[in-house]
């Protein structure tokens, strides 16, 4: 999600990562207040009580950077989003593959089109996808 936050993206598994970003989460909510960033979100009180709780596996990432933004100290949600994004696009390039090479790599967990569309904010992405592309692609950085 954030570039800073996770530099080891790559030397962790998807679940790892995940399981990294439903800290991150947990933290806000418990630093805002699950009041807040239900006020704050389109995310009801049981799914912020369940990030609150780290179950974040069907949590989409424009609702996961719509959490993140309710701390004061973090930018609005679309651009968490759009640097989310670009942390897939720029590290594609830096690992110099495409979305039939990373489809590959996946063994065919998304199709090309489908992770293009995905990474372009064209169509939602649950945050598990997010981490499976983000720590695959980390992970072939040169």
């Amino acid at each position: 999600m954030l570039r800073t936050e996770f530099p080891d993206a790559g030397e962790q598994s998807s679940d790892e990562l995940l399981a990294a970003y439903g800290s991150v989460l947990a933290e806000t909510v418990a630093s805002v207040g699950a009041d807040a960033v239900v006020a704050s979100t389109e995310l009801d009180r049981d799914a912020v009580d369940a990030v609150a709780d780290g179950d974040i596996g069907t949590l989409s990432l424009e609702d996961a950077t719509a959490v993140l933004a309710t701390d004061p100290d973090r930018p609005d949600a679309d651009a968490l989003q759009a640097e989310a994004q670009d942390i897939l696009l720029m590290g594609m390039t830096t690992a110099v593959m495409d979305v039939e090479a990373l489809a590959s790599g996946l063994d065919s967990q998304l199709e090309p089109k489908e992770i293009q569309q995905k990474i372009e904010g064209r169509y939602p992405m649950s945050l598990e996808e997010y981490a499976l592309l983000h720590s695959y692609i980390e992970s072939q950085k040169r």
